[in-house]
């Protein structure tokens, strides 16, 4: 009995949507997946090839098929939860911080709605409707797209690349470097890359660099600065930030001090003294800052060490008390 189109159609979507998973699958399993032969397996491979599929086959005891990058844009499977993220993902992007994709983003988000069925689209729309972005103190300078791609693709091919720099002082320099990874903070992004030069890891704000190019020459890979390079990005750019260090006692129990300052104790720490008290030192911007945070705190304390941060607490403890008149 010969196989309806409808029954081939769909046999095809399902072998599409298992080569689409980032692994090769031997025709043994694919075969047993689908509840087909072998021979079976490659004529359908032979039909998406046909379609415009790129499914590539290598021989050998541990051969199998994989989907691989062509020279055209086949269309995709996209299973439901996938879809959602999508469309969530395009909507976000059209209003984001890379320069030159939002217009992009809105053609790709515009092409997929046209496709949701209608129980996705609901999804969708209540999704973004019932969510709402905290806005950035500033907004930050949006960053090319074009430039995103071509350090994306250098760190990809382990390419060195050169550019202008200029530091948070405006001070311009030359570099080239081994890029290795970018990272998006709110709205800047951020160069993790090795300096053969200075020999030592950095950090470059994407925005700040100018007439980047790739050099073609290659470079070995080395083990990155730390596991999580978010993490390590973030307690650079708070080094830099906080320049102003403190010591105080503070009348609080230290675990109930570490649970309000959370995320600003970055670069700091909590030395318990008994029961009721404990050290606290940390850093911010300034010392006026650093005044306003721990008084944040709403508790008894004493400055240690410090004669600025000292001044900058007896300057705001007397705006208070101006204030209460």
């Amino acid at each position: 009995m010969s196989e309806t189109p409808t029954a081939t159609s769909g046999r095809l979507f399902s072998l599409l949507s298992l080569l689409q998973t980032p692994r090769e699958w031997p025709g043994p399993e694919l075969a047993s997946r689908l509840h087909v032969t072998t021979r079976t397996v490659r004529n359908d491979v032979e039909r998406l090839r046909a379609l415009g599929y790129p499914v590539e086959a290598t021989r050998g005891p541990i051969g199998g098929y994989r989907l691989v990058a062509g020279t055209a844009m086949p269309p995709l499977l996209l299973e439901d939860e996938e879809a959602v993220a999508v469309a969530v993902s395009l909507r976000t992007a059209s209003g984001g911080a890379v320069s030159g994709m939002e217009e992009s983003a809105l053609r790709a988000l515009t092409k997929l709605q046209q496709v949701l069925p209608k129980r996705l689209g609901h999804r969708v729309d209540a999704l973004q409707s019932h969510t709402a972005r905290v806005a950035p103190y500033s907004r930050g300078p949006a960053v090319d797209g074009d430039l995103l791609t071509l350090i994306a693709n250098a760190a990809r091919d382990r390419e060195l690349i050169r550019f202008d720099y200029s530091d948070r002082s405006g001070a311009g320099s030359e570099r080239k470097v081994e890029p290795y990874r970018l990272v998006n903070w709110g709205r800047r992004w951020y160069l993790v890359a090795f300096d053969p030069q200075r020999d030592d890891w950095r950090t470059f704000r994407v925005d700040r660099l100018k007439e980047t190019r790739s050099t073609g020459h290659r470079f070995r890979l080395r083990d990155l600065p730390a596991e999580d390079v978010a993490q390590w990005v973030a307690s650079k750019i708070r080094a830099v930030q906080q320049q102003a260090y403190g010591k105080v006692l503070v009348r609080l129990p230290a675990q109930d001090v570490v649970a309000r300052m959370g995320p600003w104790l970055e670069g700091g720490g909590v030395e318990p003294r008994g029961d009721a008290a404990c050290l606290l030192t940390m850093g911010a911007r300034t010392h006026a800052d650093l005044a306003f945070w721990i008084g944040v705190l709403d508790a008894d304390f004493e400055v240690v060490e410090s004669p600025e941060l000292a001044e900058a607490v007896a300057r705001l403890a007397g705006r208070y008390a101006r204030a209460s008149r």
